[in-house]
C-alpha cells in the first residue's frame, strides 16, 4: 500500500485537511516564483496544522545553507528538491540532517529515467518521478510517459524509494498504484478545486483510490 503525500498546500485548513482524509504528508512549496509557493513563515502556521503528518518541503535550486537552515526551522522530514541539484549537493544536503532527501526527475524516455537511478543512487533517499513541462518544474499536472517507466521499474535499486508525481487524480491513481507500484503517491493540482485551494472532496477521494488500489 502506498503512502500519500498532499503537496503544493497553501492554507491551514488544507493541510488539516490533509490529516482528516489519512495522508502520510504535507508538502509546502518553498521556492519563489510559482503560485503555490509559500514563505517561511506562513508555512510554519500550515505544517501547524498537519499534526501527526510528516513534513515536506518542496525546493528549486537552492543553496546548501539555504536548505539545512528551512529544514531546521520547519522540522522538516523530508527535502524535495525540484530544480537541477547535482548528486554531490543532494549527498551533502542528507547528511547535514535526520531528514531524507527526495530528487525530482522528469525524464522523457526510458533512457533518462535509468540515467537518473544511476545519477542519485547513494546521493538521494528517493526518487521522484514528475511529468516534464516547459513551464515549470513540478506542479504543472503534466504525466509522464507511464509504460515506459514501467518497463524499467525493475531497475530502481533496492534502498532506493520510488515516488510518483504529475498529473495524478482521484481518477487514474489507482492505475497508477497497479502499474508503477510506487511506495509514495504525491498530488498537488489533481485535488484543487483552484490553484492554492484544496478540495475536500477530491483529496478524500484520492486518499481512498491510492489505499484500494
Amino acid at each position: 500500500m502506498p503512502e500519500v503525500k498532499i503537496c503544493g498546500v497553501c492554507r491551514a485548513e488544507d493541510a488539516a485537511l490533509a490529516v482528516a482524509a489519512g495522508a502520510d504528508y504535507v508538502g509546502v512549496v518553498l521556492s519563489s516564483g510559482t503560485p503555490r509557493a509559500r514563505s517561511l513563515r506562513q508555512a510554519v502556521a500550515i505544517y501547524a496544522a498537519a499534526s501527526g503528518l510528516r513534513r515536506a518541503g518542496v525546493f528549486v535550486n537552492a543553496a546548501f545553507e539555504e536548505l539545512c537552515e528551512a529544514a531546521d526551522r520547519l522540522r522538516l522530514d523530508v527535502l524535495q528538491l525540484h530544480g537541477s541539484e547535482p548528486p554531490e549537493l543532494v549527498e551533502a544536503v542528507r547528511k547535514a540532517g535526520p531528514w531524507s532527501v527526495w530528487k525530482a526527475v522528469r525524464p522523457r524516455g526510458r533512457a533518462e529515467f535509468l540515467a537518473a537511478l544511476d545519477m542519485y543512487h547513494g546521493a538521494a533517499d528517493a526518487v521522484l518521478v514528475d511529468g516534464f513541462s516547459a513551464r515549470a518544474p513540478g506542479g504543472a499536472g503534466v504525466r509522464f510517459r507511464w509504460e515506459l517507466v514501467a518497463r524499467a521499474r525493475s531497475h530502481v535499486p533496492a534502498g532506493l524509494r520510488f515516488v510518483i508525481a504529475g498529473g495524478l487524480t482521484p481518477l487514474n491513481v489507482g492505475e497508477a498504484v497497479r502499474r508503477l507500484q510506487p511506495d509514495v503517491v504525491d498530488v498537488s493540482s489533481g485535488v484543487e478545486a483552484r490553484v492554492g485551494e484544496k478540495s475536500a472532496e477530491l483529496v478524500h477521494a484520492f486518499v481512498a483510490a491510492a489505499r484500494v488500489a
